[in-house]
């Protein structure tokens, strides 16, 4: 049997990660949002990109201080209320925020070190793992896909892991943390590992779900990620970033590429922050979109996570593959995963919502 290419032997058999990219009229499993830059921001991203190209003969800010500046700015806006601020040396950026996690895989994993999270989770975290010989070990949630705590410290006290991967919400269920939770775990994980709280969902969160932000001055072992690419609508920009202790800003840079971020994403990144109140303008209406999902799925007898993301995770069905394709048949594309019998629903325009109570109504009339 041929053994060509000679790849690493853990890799052979693998697939490459990957949501169904279909053409269909509604697309709803990527979480993208829906709603995209209007033409006063798309100019000022033009103007952005226009003047990083006359300097494209040159390597771009290897440290992207303008930007890292920019994002500190943001992301103080979620915890002024505290009196405390995030500076611009505590804030690290990469090309989407699985740049950022494979990173913090690189740097504080690797052979020897343990990752851990707890399922179901995001489906990329082993695969940062593998990618970085980490070894990987999964707990288990609650059965309503919350932090079960008292687990969570029995694993972490048997395994002595040295990254802790918490994602808030959680990707596939949408659940938050409960604040407690951070912290308990940051005091139990101590200056042995770090804890990384992915808000890439974060500013979906219902009202008075506080951000893990709030904990950084509290716990130096606390890394809390972020992406543009949902609340911001940028996700074809690629840019992800972090928040933490300047020391673990320093650590990364050892691993990071040189020059990883391009002149151009910085410059679309930076101008794209002077707009934030009007990108992230669609949030509420995007919550209130959920949460009337979540109330309409319930009404038609399917059990659904509690959402704090811009998703929704509703089942059971004996074949989940089948009601997925018959969505897709219908011209309705959303994303087969999380636990055995459970769909997830990415939260799109009203119209978008229309056609997919539409026809899952006529799926679940054919099941029943």
């Amino acid at each position: 049997m041929s053994t060509f290419p000679p790849m690493r032997e853990e890799l052979r058999g693998e697939t490459p990660y990957g949501a169904p990219q279909l053409d269909v009229p509604v697309c709803l499993n990527t979480n993208e949002n829906p709603y995209g830059p209007s033409p006063a921001v798309v100019a000022d991203i033009a103007t952005a990109v226009a003047h990083a190209a006359t300097c494209l003969n040159r390597y771009p800010d290897r440290e992207h201080v303008a930007l890292r500046e920019a994002l500190a700015a943001y992301l103080t806006r979620d915890v002024a209320h505290t009196g405390a601020t995030i500076a611009a040396e505590q804030v690290w950026a990469a090309n989407g925020s699985n740049e950022v996690m494979l990173q913090l895989l690189q740097a504080f994993g690797g052979p020897g070190r343990t990752a851990v999270s707890f399922a179901p989770t995001y489906s990329m975290y082993p695969e940062y793992a593998r990618d970085t010989h980490t070894r990987w070990v999964a707990g288990r949630r609650a059965d309503d896909f919350g932090l079960d705590l008292d687990a969570a410290r029995a694993l972490i006290e048997a395994e002595r892991p040295h990254v802790v991967l918490l994602p808030s919400p959680n990707n596939p269920t949408g659940t938050a943390l409960a604040p407690e939770a951070i912290g308990a775990l940051c005091e139990l994980v101590g200056e042995r590992g770090i804890v990384v709280v992915d808000e890439a969902y974060g500013e979906f969160r219902r009202p008075g779900v506080p951000s893990a932000l709030e904990a950084l001055p509290a716990h130096r072992n606390l890394v809390v990620t972020r992406t543009m690419s949902k609340a911001f609508a940028a996700a074809g920009l690629r840019l992800g970033y972090l928040a933490a202790d300047p020391a673990i800003c320093d650590a990364i840079r050892v691993v990071r590429l040189p020059y990883h971020l391009s002149a151009v994403t910085q410059a679309v990144a930076t101008a794209a922050l002077g707009h934030a109140p009007e990108l992230l303008g669609y949030v509420d209406a995007l919550r209130a979109e959920r949460d009337d999902l979540v109330v309409w799925l319930r009404e038609q007898g399917l059990q659904v996570a509690d959402s704090d993301a811009n998703f929704v995770l509703f089942g059971t069905f004996a074949d989940r593959h089948a009601v997925w394709q018959e969505l897709l048949d219908r011209g309705v594309l959303i994303r087969e995963t999380g636990p055995d019998g459970w769909l997830r629903v990415s939260v799109g325009t009203p119209d978008e919502m229309t056609s997919f109570k539409s026809a899952l109504g006529a799926v679940l009339e054919e099941i029943a």
